[in-house]
């Protein structure tokens, strides 16, 4: 279950725990892909309280105006897969967030076959991969200071 990783066991993962918002919500990290999640294990999006689904909303427009800025995008993709029907592989309710670029695809839908192939990577990897070369803590510490930042 995504909550009780610990610290280390994030860092050996394909993602890492950037920081717990005091309500809600958490924000997790993979290169230029953000995802934002309640707090409480929710299936499906009819299943988020009403406070919740402000809250996972209100960090997803901070935090995406945010990361365009950053990332001197142009625009951004917002993807919630709801149900396994819909491509979701957790059954976790998450908000993807990926900054654009012109051209970064040559067909601009592509970024879905990007979102499908990470929530399978998300569901394979959160098992440690002792393969995978970690960054530093310092380094995620430093990644994290700086998009916490976005939304504080």
């Amino acid at each position: 279950m995504i909550l009780d990783l610990t610290r280390s066991t994030i860092a050996q993962c394909f993602i890492q725990l950037i920081f717990l918002l005091p309500l809600s919500t958490y924000v997790l990290l993979s290169l230029l892909h953000v995802l934002i999640c309640p707090k409480r294990e929710v299936k499906r999006v009819a299943d988020l309280t009403d406070d919740e689904n402000v809250e996972l909303w209100r960090i997803a427009h901070k935090l995406g105006r945010q990361l365009e800025s950053y990332h001197n995008a142009t625009s951004l993709t917002f993807c919630i897969q709801d149900g396994p029907q819909a491509g979701q592989s957790v059954p976790h309710v998450h908000i993807h967030i990926l900054p654009r670029k012109n051209g970064d695809f040559e067909n601009n839908d592509d970024i879905y076959d990007l979102i499908n192939e990470k929530e399978k990577e998300l569901k394979r990897k959160l098992a440690v991969d002792l393969e995978r070369k970690d960054r530093s803590l310092d380094e995620m510490a430093q990644e994290a200071d700086a998009y916490r930042k976005f939304v504080l």
